[in-house]
């Protein structure tokens, strides 16, 4: 459910070129294999390492939820930490959000590029910033579902580990060697030539 999840996230940022978010999604998608594998494999550090990953990722995603909702210093007008400076770009959804109508405006102000068209967009039915959140708030809560799932899961292949029963093996109610009795003794062996 995660992997799918953030693939569609990772598709939405490729379309408004949103290169940190692509960036951290790429990321996330590899952790989430590597947690996939560590699971089938019963690796326990790659389940660690997904864990330790998720909280990461949650507080990325907690970043992009301050960061849409303006919280503190953080405006979305200056979208171009999501960019890195690169592009103008905003989200995808901006433009594409359920209901919106976009409307070019010509003449284009003098300080717009000329390779990017200038627009306004109205008639939406939720804004794109309410939209990016709900993208992260539902990153956040995949995120604790699979850091708890981690938890557990590591919590299992430990104990399994620790109480593997090697042959002869350490429990008390296993396999019982021959027990050494009083009644032999040591005799001394003479050799003739």
């Amino acid at each position: 459910m995660q992997l799918v999840c953030v693939l569609e996230r990772q598709i939405f940022d490729f379309l408004g070129y949103q290169w940190a978010p692509i960036l951290a999604n790429f990321v996330h998608i590899i952790i989430v294999i590597l947690g996939l594998f560590g699971t089938i494999q019963y690796r326990p550090r790659y389940i660690t390492g997904y864990a330790v990953w998720l909280v990461l990722w949650v507080t990325w995603n907690v970043f992009v939820i301050c960061f849409y909702l303006e919280a503190g210093d953080l405006s979305k007008e200056t979208d171009l930490i999501l960019t890195f400076n690169i592009s103008m770009h905003r989200s995808w959804w901006m433009e594409n959000g359920p209901g919106c109508t976009v409307t070019s405006v010509t003449p284009a102000p003098d300080w717009a590029p000329e390779d990017h068209r200038y627009i306004t967009v109205s008639g939406c039915l939720l804004e794109y910033q309410y939209i990016e959140v709900a993208h992260s708030s539902l990153q956040i809560v995949l995120a604790l579902a699979g850091f708890i799932y981690a938890c557990y899961v590591v919590k299992c292949i430990t104990e399994e580990e620790d109480s593997f029963d090697f042959i002869g093996g350490f429990d008390s109610y296993g396999y019982q060697g021959p027990q050494k009795t009083s009644h032999l003794q040591l005799q001394p062996m003479y050799m003739s030539k």
